[in-house]
């Protein structure tokens, strides 16, 4: 992947329906040799896909919860099961493996506390092997970005807001 995939893959991200020609002019390419490069980056799997940005409180559910999980066992069966029934709980959005003091973190979008409180006791206690689970309440968001950062060490420090 070159600087021009890299362009085009932030370009992407920032805005999914940039046409071909668009795009093209944003990265300084005809529109044949780019469409060439976004089809070949979709082919290696670098480009999975392409969505709508929803806005979660629009959507009506307004409150994100992240959830720290911890196993009783970390078998492979027991990590398997916890897993698989992760993936079927349409309110879990995030799901990441951790190190340290929790096995699992789990981001949760949700209508209500009250919602939130029958998730857990009907569908996430139910989940054979959890030792623990600690909820945190998100008030906000302060940043949320779509788009990757370039590969690469960070060069110098980030600048002062003023």
């Amino acid at each position: 992947m070159d600087a021009v995939d890299l362009q085009i893959v932030h370009e992407l991200q920032a805005d999914g329906r940039l046409s071909n020609q668009d795009l093209a002019d944003r990265v300084r390419l005809s529109p044949s040799p780019c469409l060439r490069r976004v089809r070949r980056l979709e082919e290696s799997g670098l480009i999975s896909g392409y969505t709508a940005m929803v806005d979660q409180v629009a959507f009506g559910l307004p409150i994100t919860v992240f959830v720290r999980v911890r196993l009783e066992r970390h078998t492979a069966e027991a990590v398997n099961v916890f897993e698989q029934h992760v993936g079927l709980i349409e309110h879990i959005q995030d799901c990441y493996l951790m190190a340290g003091s929790s096995d699992y973190l789990l981001r949760v979008v949700i209508e209500s506390l009250e919602a939130y409180e029958v998730l857990v006791r009907t569908q996430i206690h139910a989940i054979p092997g959890i030792t623990s689970i600690e909820s945190s309440f998100a008030f906000g968001s302060v940043k949320q970005s779509k788009v990757y950062p370039r590969p690469g060490i960070p060069s110098r420090p980030a600048p002062s807001p003023h």
